[in-house]
């Protein structure tokens, strides 16, 4: 369990991210009342470290949002009326996180000191929690900065769509998200090894997210262009949906080079 000062700088910390993304418009009034809950269970059940890594999504995101902004909102592309995003937002890109983050307390409850006994490992979870965090950097900064290429194709037929079409892809959103994948990967990298190396997993925490974390973003185009199309899941769903098989991915990955 997190002792007193870990509890007391969570909340401090979580209290003045929810504040300042509101009054920033980058979440709304409920979008940051649900950044508070999840951000002081991945604080307080996973790492305080995690909560950093968080505030560099924020940071990032935010800055894709601004990216060419009113000429986002003349075109319809933008969320929400300055860019903000609702809880529902939050909860398809904060959920899977918090997953990890509640499955790496209780398998150090079930382990009960017994590093050797833990069946999941802080280290393991995470790559894992970085993977996810990647994954959602990938999909904002395509979907943010992608969108003004004017060259835009569907990523089933390579056939050439419209902006904002559902599953519509671009050499802009593949550059740059990968781009978001390994700057995620590589600050989450330098941050464990500089200030905890048991959140490290070796050359895995650095490789493996990057590489899912592009993967996943690619996922999420492609129910885009088959189930959200089809209308069988929303936007937001599929944001849920491409993060959890790419956190998925990387799971796998980690068992077969162990």
């Amino acid at each position: 369990m997190p002792d007193i000062a870990t509890f007391v700088g969570v909340t401090i910390f979580c209290l003045i991210l929810a504040g300042v993304s509101y009054k920033r418009k980058i979440f709304d009034l409920s979008g940051s009342l649900s950044a508070f809950v999840i951000g002081m269970i991945i604080g307080l059940c996973g790492s305080v470290l995690w909560l950093l890594l968080l505030l560099v999504f924020l940071v990032s995101s935010f800055g894709a949002t601004k990216y060419r902004f009113e000429w986002k909102r003349s075109e319809g592309f933008q969320e929400g009326g300055h860019g903000e995003r609702t809880w529902r937002n939050i909860v398809a890109n904060g959920g899977i996180p918090m997953a990890i983050a509640l499955a790496s307390f209780v398998g150090e409850t079930l382990a009960n000191g017994d590093v050797g006994s833990n069946p999941f490992p802080k280290d393991v979870a995470s790559f894992l929690f970085v993977t996810a965090i990647a994954v959602a950097a990938s999909d904002t900064a395509a979907s943010e900065i992608g969108i003004v290429d004017p060259r835009v194709f569907m990523i089933t037929t390579f056939k050439r769509t419209k902006r904002g079409v559902d599953g519509g892809v671009s050499l802009t959103g593949m550059i740059v998200a990968f781009v978001a994948a390994a700057y995620t990967s590589t600050v989450a990298y330098v941050v464990f090894a500089t200030l905890d190396t048991n959140l490290l997993a070796g050359p895995r925490t650095l490789l493996i997210p990057m590489l899912c974390g592009f993967f996943g973003c690619q996922i999420d185009s492609l129910i885009g262009a088959t189930w959200e199309r089809k209308g069988k899941i929303g936007k937001l769903g599929n944001n849920f949906l491409s993060i959890a098989i790419g956190t998925l991915l990387a799971l796998l990955f980690a068992l077969g080079s162990l």
